[in-house]
């Protein structure tokens, strides 16, 4: 029997060796539940829940189109990272919170379409009332999710002791807060004068989740918005952009991009600071920033097309772009490109199913993350 205990446990490690990544990831590194918290690019259908507004293009076809074959409230063709990262671990897509006749045992997706980091009232002040449209900002979510919790657990104690046991995704928040006063045609210096206040509601939202019992909480940073076609196609007449303010081998806004470099650079730091605080907790930076900027400068590593940033879904406007504000994606006279899968950009705004996933896998591995949601030798809780 000596001989055959060595044996069993070179046979059990090289069968976990084998084992694909997603069930690498579920044998070594189990989640009870998954909780997310967003905008639109992880809203799984939370703004539709009581019923669809004619005017919202998102929830007709052809969004849907890849994964699930008909709209159902996520700005995608297909899957977002949320779904990736949930089928990854052997969970559920998580359903949106605000669903009927569901259960929320194994997680819910709070995030919804529009969501600031700060509340109505902070734009109000700034004369931006008209300009931001807040579902439900980050607070409110997290105010959702304590709704929930009787639902989930029974005592203070199993409550801790489930949240623990979960993962927490917090974010992105911030571009929307951004898009108020840039589409207001208001000058940089107040979009970076709310920055201290963005950073300050998301710090104290990631502090309420640990509060909660929260310990694996995952904190993204925003996109390179002056890649996006709904910017890029308003660079020259509303952003006044020049043409060396265009990034040589990008095609992107330099200013925009670099207002978002900014953000995450100030998150990072903010994460950092409490990380410090709460040394019991493990708090993920998660990267769209440097995945989408690979996309366009890379785009053969991934299997998308080589040119310069174009809706898939969307409509001729100003540029070649491919986005129209009065024919965007899922409204009249807008198509879709033949294989999403082709493009990074899904209907200028949102992405596509097939970035999703490519950032899915890098937030999980730690190619766009700090440190990878998955485990390693190296890393712990």
């Amino acid at each position: 029997m000596r001989g055959k205990a060595p044996t069993l446990l070179c046979l059990l490690f090289l069968v976990s060796f084998l084992l694909p990544p997603h069930l690498a990831a579920e044998q070594n590194q189990r989640y009870a539940a998954i909780f997310n918290f967003g905008d639109s690019l992880v809203d799984a259908g939370n703004l539709i829940q009581n019923g669809t507004p004619d005017f919202l293009a998102t929830a007709k076809y052809p969004y849907g189109m890849t994964y699930f074959g008909k709209p159902t409230g996520r700005c995608s063709d297909g899957r977002l990272v949320i779904d990736f990262i949930c089928q990854e671990f052997g969970l559920p897509l998580l359903p949106p919170s605000k669903a009927h006749n569901t259960t929320f045992k194994q997680g819910a997706n709070f995030a919804i379409t529009g969501a600031t980091a700060l509340e109505t009232e902070f734009f109000e002040k700034l004369g931006l009332g008209k300009t931001v449209w807040n579902s439900g900002s980050l607070h409110t979510q997290i105010k959702w999710f304590q709704d929930l919790k009787p639902s989930l657990c029974g005592t203070p104690k199993e409550c801790k002791e489930l949240f623990s046991r979960s993962l927490f995704i917090l974010g992105e928040f911030g571009g929307n807060d951004y898009n108020a006063p840039l589409f207001a045609s208001r000058k940089f210096k107040e979009v970076y004068g709310m920055m201290p206040h963005v950073m300050k509601s998301i710090s104290d939202g990631i502090e309420k989740l640990i509060a909660e019992g929260a310990v694996d909480i995952v904190v993204p940073g925003v996109l390179p918005v002056g890649c996006f076609p709904v910017y890029l196609s308003l660079s020259v007449s509303m952003f006044k952009i020049k043409k060396e303010g265009f990034g040589s081998r990008s095609g992107c806004m330099k200013k925009f991009n670099t207002l978002a470099w900014v953000h995450n650079s100030l998150l990072r730091q903010t994460i950092a600071q409490l990380r410090v605080k709460y040394p019991g907790a493990r708090i993920i930076y998660a990267d769209y920033y440097s995945a989408a900027i690979q996309f366009i400068l890379h785009p053969e590593k991934f299997g998308f097309e080589k040119q310069i940033p174009r809706a898939c879904c969307g409509a001729p406007g100003e540029g070649v772009y491919n986005f129209n504000m009065t024919a965007k994606c899922g409204e009249l006279g807008a198509t879709s490109c033949p294989d999403p899968s082709t493009h990074w950009s899904w209907d200028g705004i949102h992405l596509t199913e097939a970035a999703y996933g490519h950032i899915a896998r890098g937030w999980l591995n730690g190619s766009f993350a700090d440190p990878a949601i998955i485990l390693t030798d190296s890393s712990s809780r």
